[in-house]
């Protein structure tokens, strides 16, 4: 079970993410471990050539990460991205992208999560990423 909700997570996103929340990134799904975002089709996320640009993709996986590593941690604010490597794989269709991510490893300090985003049924990129986890108090 997840330590956090849909509905807290897309408070988190809105009051301390304000800039992803402002794309309409939101929570789908979330589990221990595992959780799925949206990013709802925009022609302000577009690219010259008509796709949906990288920097987009790339920040509705590292928010996907963060809602993997709350799932499993709880409300911490301060888990931070250290690591980030993505793969554009294919041109997403111009449709909503949806993002499935899974914790790896999660240790005392550090969380190696993996996020593949589809486009309609179609994997278009792949990014692996780890969290520094704060020292519980």
């Amino acid at each position: 079970m997840s330590k956090v909700d849909i509905e807290q997570f897309n408070s988190i996103l809105r009051v301390e993410l304000p800039s992803a929340a402002d794309t309409g990134i939101y929570l789908e799904s979330i589990d221990e471990g595992e959780a799925v975002l949206v990013l709802p089709y925009s022609d302000h996320s577009l690219r010259p050539g008509g796709t949906i640009a990288g920097p987009f993709m790339m920040m509705l996986a590292d928010v996907c990460m963060f809602a993997v590593v709350l799932s499993m941690l709880g409300e911490i604010k301060l888990a931070v991205t250290t690591s980030f490597n993505i793969n554009f794989l294919r041109k997403p269709s111009q449709t909503d992208l949806r993002a499935r991510g899974r914790i790896i490893k999660l240790g005392k300090r550090l969380a190696v999560v993996e996020v593949s985003i589809y486009s309609e049924d179609e994997i278009v990129a792949h990014a692996t990423g780890t969290y520094s986890i704060p020292p519980s108090d």
